[in-house]
């Protein structure tokens, strides 16, 4: 088995918000994977007296020990009991209800000699090789489909000057047109106080035999293919196979650094935190 992996902030200067760990029981029979993106918060205050970080950590650290140590668990039922467990922590000490008490996306894998089990919540994306070289991307893609009128105002203040009180403006309107789906029906979902959110990952399940190598990565990371498209997901998985992670991270910061103003690809971020796990089995 080969397990390998990077991450790295977006700005030196702040935290990492994401979150990777991959666990192999002593046991040898199997193992699990999880892969957390902090949603970065904005000033205000959000009702919460805890970090972005805080919270992946607790997070990973319930889902890395409810998946191994809890077979007989699904890992939907994993994912809605660990986050119970970390929204036990702080809820006599903050408002769980306001829209952005911290949270993340989530991936989460388990395998063992018989099957390979796979969930994936909001726009971090897993990847999946089978022994004929096929590679499926496992992606949430309802962060991608809002309706057109969230993209028509995005074009909006991308057509503006940067620095402008206009595309301050109209960057206002975009980000609370785009807040009142989170977590909303019709909108996009991500793990934070609320359990009952697990059941609308996207799962999955299939033999073991039926997955060589995987490779989970966050959306910075997943730049290279989904943003400044050097290639796409099945050549994103050879680079990572040749290479390894950190390559990839690298990859991706040289393309971000040749397009700092996000010119020619457009992006919330100049640099995002970025975290792959690689795998083979």
């Amino acid at each position: 088995m080969r397990i390998e992996l990077a991450t790295e902030p977006g700005d030196p200067n702040r935290p990492n918000e994401d979150y990777a760990s991959v666990a192999l029981p002593a046991s040898g029979q199997g193992g699990s994977l999880v892969l957390l993106d902090g949603v970065t918060p904005p000033a205000e205050d959000v009702g919460c007296l805890h970090s972005v970080p805080w919270f992946t950590a607790r997070l990973g650290g319930a889902l890395s020990e409810l998946s191994v140590s809890l077979r007989d668990m699904t890992l939907t039922e994993i994912l809605a009991a660990a986050i119970s467990r970390t929204a036990d922590t702080h809820r006599d000490t903050c408002d769980l209800s306001h829209p952005r008490t911290p949270q993340a996306t989530v991936v989460l894998a388990r395998w063992d000699e018989e099957r390979f089990e796979h969930l994936v919540l909001s726009d971090s994306a897993l990847l999946l090789a089978g022994p004929d070289g096929t590679v499926e991307a496992v992606l949430d893609q309802r962060l991608a489909q809002l309706p057109p009128s969230i993209g028509a105002l995005r074009d909006e203040v991308r057509a503006l000057p940067r620095g402008s009180a206009e595309r301050q403006a109209a960057g206002g309107r975009y980000a609370a047109a785009v807040e009142a789906l989170r977590n909303a029906e019709g909108g996009f979902f991500t793990a934070a106080a609320d359990p009952a959110t697990a059941a609308l990952a996207v799962t999955g399940e299939r033999p073991r035999s039926a997955v060589t190598s995987f490779a989970a990565l966050t959306d910075g990371a997943g730049r290279w293919v989904e943003t400044f498209r050097e290639g796409d997901w099945a050549e994103c998985l050879a680079l990572l196979r040749k290479s390894g992670p950190q390559a990839l991270v690298d990859r991706v910061r040289e393309a971000e650094r040749a397009d700092p103003d996000g010119t020619l690809f457009p992006r919330g971020k100049r640099h995002d935190d970025a975290a792959v796990v690689y795998g083979e089995l």
